[in-house]
This record gives C-alpha cells, structure tokens and sequence, in this order.
C-alpha cells in the first residue's frame, strides 16, 4: 500500500498484544502549508499534503476571503524544503476584502483561531439558513456506518479526521482527510465547491471530531443544514447553530445520536 503525500513508512519497535513487535508502519504526514493570496502570505497551517487545492479554496471560502468560486482565478502549488505554498490568485474585490481584514493563523494543528488579532474577527455574520430537507436518523447512522470504511489514511495510520459530505438517504459522495479537523471540513468545501456540487444543501456533512464553533461556522457558509459529529459540540458551537438554523447534532454513533440544535430537521422516533 503506497498513500502518496498522505503517509510515509517509518521503522518502529513496540509491543502489541503481549509480542515484540519490530517493522515499519505508516505514519500521517504533516507538513507547514502557507497559504498566499495575490503574493500575499496570509495563513500558515500544519495540514497533510492531500487535496490541498480543495483545502486552498474551500479554506478561501470558509474564512471570508472570497465570497464565491468565481473569485478565484488560479491557484499554484510550490514546494520546498520549508513546506508547501499554495498560491491564489483572487479577484481585486476579493482582496481588498482581505486587506481590510487581515489574520495570521500560524499555529498548531486544528487550532483555528490561532493569531486572530480581535474578538470582532472570531465570529463573523453568518447567513440564517433556510428551512430544508427533513432527515431520517437512520440516513445519519448508515453514513456513519460507511465512514470508516472509506477512511483510508486512518485506517492506514489511525491519526487523520475525516469530513464526508453525504446524500439526504446517508450516500457518503464525498470525504476528505487531514490530520486537522477544520482542515478536513475545508477540504470537503472546496471539494464540494470544485466539482460545481449542485445541491449541498440537499444533504449533511458528518464529522469524526468533535462539532467546534468553527466547524459550524463553515458548515453554514458552506450552506449545509445538518452537521453530525461523532464527538460533542461545544457551547459555543450550539449557540452559533441555534442563530444560524443550523441542525447540529453529536455523538452520532450507531443508531444514537443528539440532536443539540434545530431538532426538527431530524426524525427522532424510536426505532
């Protein structure tokens, strides 16, 4: 098994189940990712190098810097012995936006708001969602059900999140992995936003993380009505749901879950 950029083989020695153990394993890749706009550099995350090209526009997206797909123009790709560059080229609008609102993210992995320089900047206006599409949980628990199995950097290395955004029947047509959780749900936007998806607001998107006031957050602006987290959500996280008409749901596992905000989107009924 070769996971190009996702994973590199290192050699270990240990104990597993009461054996010597002595081999090589695959272990998670984790590289800097510098993300410029316009040649300037804006955020540095620590994310592993796959689907970075979604992870730059669904990124771009999430954060406010453009307001659509049509405002980007092209992105590049430069490596080098420091990490990998990712270089947007976005519309005069779109960067003069991000002029007037400047943020420096350098930080630890998952760690969203690493270098927001006001508490203005931590949460932003978000649009209230309409009502949509009534889920049955049992839609959530088969996704749930197909998530692992089409995790392969996890189940290669065991240290990756994944985010799957998944049919309003629990189709998973779309997953990504990273060893950050919001990088995961960016990769998964941009993804969504790439491919010209014509209706991710028919569907849901599901987490294996806890549902965090960023993971909302993107969730809304990517037009989502239900996000399912196998963890729990914060109380921030909640309160964000509520005022967006967000169904925020957590400890999805099996045929369990709770439903933490807008519940009505949600069959609830007794199996």
């Amino acid at each position: 098994m070769f996971l190009r950029g996702g994973a590199t083989q290192h050699a270990v020695r240990g104990v597993r189940k009461g054996r010597e153990l002595a081999g090589r394993d695959w272990v998670a890749d984790e590289v800097p990712v510098a993300l410029e706009f316009n040649g300037v550099s804006h955020a540095v995350m620590l994310a592993t190098p796959l689907d970075l090209e979604d992870f730059a526009l669904g990124f771009a997206l999430s954060e406010g810097v453009l307001a659509s797909r049509d405002e980007l123009y092209d992105v590049e790709q430069h490596e080098d012995a420091l990490g990998i560059t990712m270089r947007l080229r976005i519309a005069a609008a779109a960067f003069a936006r991000l002029k007037d609102r400047r943020r420096s993210l350098a930080g630890r992995t998952g760690c969203g708001l690493c270098g927001t320089e006001s508490l203005a900047h931590v949460a932003r206006e978000l649009p209230v969602l309409p009502d949509g599409p009534r889920f049955e949980r049992q839609a959530v628990a088969r996704a749930m059900a197909e998530l692992g199995g089409l995790q392969t950097l996890q189940r290669a290395t065991g240290a990756v999140h994944a985010a799957a955004w998944c049919s309003a029947h629990g189709e998973i047509h779309l997953l990504r992995e990273d060893v950050g959780r919001h990088n995961a749900l960016d990769k998964l936007i941009g993804g969504l936003v790439a491919a010209r998806h014509p209706g991710p607001d028919t569907g849901f998107i599901v987490v294996t993380s806890r549902a965090s006031f960023e993971m909302v957050q993107k969730s809304v602006i990517a037009g989502v009505p239900l996000l399912a987290a196998v963890s729990a959500p914060t109380s921030l996280a909640i309160r964000t749901a509520a005022a967006a008409r967000l169904t925020l749901a957590g400890f999805a596992r099996g045929d369990d879950l709770v439903a933490y905000a807008h519940p009505e989107r949600l069959s609830l009924e007794p199996l």
